[in-house]
């Protein structure tokens, strides 16, 4: 948003972010001179920041813009390849969360037969990438396509467990 939001009183480029470690959600202003291109990375932590002048704050799923929730699936995606070890590291590890959930219940596409493979082929060995799960479980469609689904439906508060995000901020 170059000209920042109509209902704010300064006028400033503004840019929503993802986080790449717990996927939150910010907004934050641009400094004047940098050039920011949807779907790159850039630093927000702390030090000398080259594009982002200022963490304005975390905001929800609905204070996204259109643009932003059109292109979140897609930056997710891309977040999830460049991190897969974690996600098959959850797909090698998750445990049950009740006697009656399990964790893998809790992605989406992954009903009781799938769950069943997944932790029949598990024994056998870890998944070693995405490629070797779609492999050995020829029935899950799209393995990162899942996660994405997951964790936007965490980031819009549907979810009762929160497995990759934190929950968000609740209005007072």
């Amino acid at each position: 948003m170059s000209a920042g939001k109509a209902s704010d009183s300064r006028k400033e480029s503004i840019v929503q972010l993802v986080g790449h470690n717990f996927f939150t959600l910010l907004e934050a202003s641009v400094k004047p001179n940098a050039s920011m291109v949807v779907g790159n990375k850039v630093f927000v932590g702390k030090g000398e920041r080259s594009e982002i002048d200022r963490i304005k704050g975390r905001i929800v799923y609905t204070q996204l813009t259109n643009g932003a929730q059109e292109i979140l699936p897609t930056v997710l995606r891309r977040i999830i390849e460049e991190r897969s070890d974690l996600f098959l590291n959850f797909m090698n590890k998750a445990a049950p969360i009740s006697m009656r959930v399990h964790q893998l219940d809790l992605l989406p596409g992954i009903g009781k037969r799938n769950m069943e493979e997944i932790l029949k082929e598990r024994e056998k060995g870890p998944f070693a990438d995405f490629a070797d799960l779609k492999k050995r479980v020829p029935t899950l469609a799209d393995p990162i396509g899942i996660f994405v689904h997951r964790i936007v439906s965490e980031l819009e508060g549907k979810e009762r467990y929160y497995l990759f995000t934190k929950p968000p901020q609740r209005a007072f």
